[in-house]
């Protein structure tokens, strides 16, 4: 059974990106050669990669230019390439090279992927689908990349949910750009 796992990027503040939509320059301070290797070692686990409308979309727009399939080489095969889901209700189609979307019931879709996907599956930004997600206790754990800056204005990742989720941590790497990456997995009463 695979794992739903969510992936992202966030300012020591809680932001994943700006004041404005895909505001994301700031990535390019921990972005390098460690995580670079950590995100392809990831990919090679994936069995799927899962969106909201929003995030698909922007992610769709950029790894589908010739500038990011040349500056990203395999990253972007892998993003390219990868079975990828989108959960939208106002998107009318799903472009992207090997997308399916579903309208409906992200509860149940992702139980029924969890169960049959060939690999783990990686939520990319997407907080109001991690949100329901996590309501459901469906996230089995969060893998982040803390950025050392204070963006002041921005998305929180984090939306406010009916109650706390005790993690635990699975590991705690600092990088050399001065990013720490964390790996926490929910306790579900251990």
């Amino acid at each position: 059974m695979g794992k739903l796992i969510l992936w992202d990027l966030i300012t020591l503040d809680g932001r994943f990106e700006g004041a404005k939509s895909w505001d994301l320059d700031w990535h390019a301070r921990v972005w390098g050669q460690e995580l670079e290797q950590f995100s392809l070692e990831q990919l090679h686990s994936a069995g799927a990669l899962v969106f909201g409308r929003v995030t698909y979309q922007g992610m769709a727009t950029y790894w589908q230019t010739a500038e990011a399939r040349s500056a990203e080489g395999e990253v972007a095969d892998f993003m390219n390439n990868l079975p990828k889901i989108v959960f939208s209700r106002t998107l009318e189609q799903a472009d992207w090279n090997n997308t399916r979307l579903v309208r409906d019931h992200p509860v149940e879709e992702i139980l029924r992927l969890k169960r049959e996907a060939p690999g783990d599956l990686f939520l990319f930004g997407s907080a109001d689908l991690a949100s329901t997600l996590r309501e459901h206790d469906l996230i089995d754990e969060y893998r982040l990349v803390i950025v050392p800056l204070l963006l002041g204005a921005g998305s929180p990742l984090f939306k406010p949910s009916p109650g706390p989720v005790a993690l635990r941590l699975l590991e705690a790497r600092a990088l050399p750009s001065g990013g720490v990456l964390l790996r926490y997995e929910p306790t579900r009463n251990q």
